[in-house]
């Protein structure tokens, strides 16, 4: 049933067999515990297929080996990790992103630090969350005010296009994200290929942060935007039911399209030239790398 070897052959864990003679592909993931612990050897090493089958139970999955063994948590790992190994570099400022991918990034540079694989880096975090997560990790932190130009600002992203635009904000985080990020001179995305898009606007909300003075009226005007038609306007609420607050102290229209958004730029201008309006949620040329985890690896997009 089984090829006699499983060749493990990336560095990010990924391993081939072939299973009734079709080429299969699983992602485990060198650094994640969980399985480097079942397979419990080096991850560039051939293993017989005595081996694997006496193995197939603890890596089957119904049966029927899985394709993807790495969960959500791996793959953001992964290209947390992978952006401040590759991109951080000792005595630059950084824009820390926010969100649960953006989190593993943070944590990856405060092991560096801790190790002394880093030094005299300065952070500007994007949310008050990031800002007490790198305290809890005692990464130096700074501001745009007392610097200005970052070296490379890392995040995540909502929606990834081709031409690698974004939708961000659907953390409630889009304006300091915005603000830090447009000052850094790369801007590293990390994502997993599900925020691969075929065009903005389709998986969900693109967020416009709106100020809470007449804000009914301003979700209004939105929505009648000739380079919005089509969007529905919903004002985010949190669990309690309350209109959500950004850090800011504003509220957050959220946008929901049924089919792309025509033209991004088109919409953006529009929504910056709406009095009230204090961001939107499209990232449109700023992106200088994407980082993808996916279901054959770690790969990376370039503007």
């Amino acid at each position: 049933m089984f090829d006699r070897s499983v060749s493990f052959a990336s560095p990010t864990g990924t391993f081939l067999w072939t299973l009734k003679n079709q080429p299969r592909v699983c992602n485990i993931g060198a650094r994640t515990d969980r399985y480097t612990r079942i397979l419990g050897r080096s991850t560039t090493a051939s293993t017989s297929g005595r081996w694997l089958r006496a193995h197939s139970r603890r890596l089957a999955v119904g049966g029927v080996f899985s394709t993807s063994m790495a969960s959500a948590d791996d793959l953001k790992k992964q290209v947390g990790y992978k952006a401040v190994d590759d991109y951080v570099r000792s005595g630059m400022v950084v824009g820390l992103g926010t969100g649960s991918t953006a989190a593993f990034a943070v944590e990856r540079l405060g092991q560096k630090l801790a190790a002394g694989a880093l030094r005299d880096i300065r952070c500007v975090p994007t949310s008050v969350r990031t800002e007490e997560q790198a305290r809890s990790l005692n990464i130096p932190l700074t501001t745009l005010d007392e610097d200005a130009e970052l070296d490379v600002a890392i995040d995540g992203a909502d929606e990834v296009d081709s031409a690698l635009n974004l939708v961000k904000g659907r953390g409630g985080a889009l304006l300091r994200e915005k603000m830090v990020e447009v000052c850094a001179k790369q801007f590293i995305v990390i994502v997993d290929e599900s925020k691969l898009v075929p065009g903005l606007g389709v998986s969900g909300a693109m967020p416009v942060e709106v100020t809470p003075f007449c804000w009914q009226h301003t979700m209004r005007k939105i929505a009648a935007l000739p380079a919005l038609a089509g969007c529905r306007a919903e004002a985010r609420r949190d669990a309690a039911g309350a209109l959500y607050v950004t850090d800011n102290g504003n509220y957050i229209v959220d946008l929901y399209f049924e089919k792309p958004i025509a033209d991004a730029y088109q919409a953006a201008q529009a929504l910056r030239d709406t009095v009230g309006v204090v961001e939107h949620g499209l990232f449109l040329d700023m992106a200088s790398v994407v980082i993808v985890a996916g279901a054959q690896g770690v790969y990376e997009k370039h503007r």
